[in-house]
């Protein structure tokens, strides 16, 4: 009975490794292409009919020179654009970045809300709390990026 009941225990300890580690891996959710790595790309569910959504993460450059963040594309909507929102003068304003997303040598840029992030537009279909949203990253003067943006839950519990 001794002998079962150690073995009972250790396989119980081996599957909460096992748990640990996948659980950790799913959440890690960074990518890596030559020199650029992209740290949790996500977004957040979307209301039926709303036509919008968006697309944020931390986009590493380890390289030796600039690159751009161009264009991004995902089958689950029309098109994806990329933006800047700024706070003046008490006032919210948002503006599409036509040149592009600028990654310095050796630095981050966090897309986040109010700041970066990527638009998601005409939507073909709500985004759905715990879905993945395919997702590939355009930069000129690195490789293109594929990724999943993680849809989290509004109250932030991710």
């Amino acid at each position: 009975m001794k002998t079962f009941t150690a073995l009972a225990a250790n396989i119980l300890v081996g599957f909460s490794i096992l748990a640990g580690t996948l659980s950790t891996n799913a959440l890690a959710n960074e990518y890596t292409e030559g020199k650029v790595t992209v740290d949790h790309p996500w977004s957040r569910p979307t209301p039926p009919g709303v036509p919008m959504g968006v697309g944020y993460m931390a986009i590493t450059n380890g390289g030796g020179s600039d690159i751009t963040l161009t264009s991004a594309a995902t089958p689950r909507a029309e098109n994806v654009s990329i933006h800047e929102s700024t706070m003046k003068d008490g006032n919210m304003s948002m503006r599409p970045l036509k040149e592009g997303l600028a990654i310095p040598a050796g630095k981050t840029v966090e897309l986040k809300p109010h700041s970066y992030h990527l638009m998601l537009e005409k939507l073909k279909g709500p985004l759905k709390e715990g879905e993945s949203i395919p997702l590939t990253l355009t930069f000129e003067g690195a490789a293109d990026i594929d990724v999943e943006l993680s849809v989290e839950p509004l109250d932030g519990s991710s």
